[in-house]
């Protein structure tokens, strides 16, 4: 049981060898946080809703990502800010216009997947 943590070395394990290929599977604690955060980011329907619309199609103004989800224009900036923040989405400015892209590309695969629902 090599990969074990010393301060877990003593507790007593039934599967040793599965114990190793699970702390590996999980990795590195700080790659774990990242992917929390991406996946409560995307248990929001409205923002879940965003980031699919920005897959299928490309990039979107705000008012036609409003139309497109459903949403208010105010709710669609707020959840964009957020996705900004988070590295998930980037803005290009085009005059007044800025349209969003999705930029993340281990969210641009989990979308992909179809996991999501996503029709072919």
């Amino acid at each position: 049981m090599h990969l074990v943590p010393a301060d877990r070395a003593g507790q007593r394990t039934i599967d040793g060898h599965r114990v190793c290929e699970a702390i590996a599977a999980i990795g590195d604690a700080e790659h774990v946080r990242a992917w929390a955060e991406r996946f409560a980011l995307l248990a929001d329907p409205g923002r879940l809703s965003l980031l699919l619309a920005l897959h299928r199609t490309g990039p979107l103004a705000v008012t036609d990502l409003a139309v497109a989800t459903g949403m208010r224009d105010p709710a669609v900036s707020q959840a964009l800010r957020l996705l900004r923040a988070a590295g998930l989405v980037a803005g290009e400015r085009d005059g007044r216009v800025v349209r969003y892209r999705l930029v993340d590309p281990a969210v641009a695969e989990v979308l992909a997947h179809g996991v999501l629902g996503e029709r072919d």
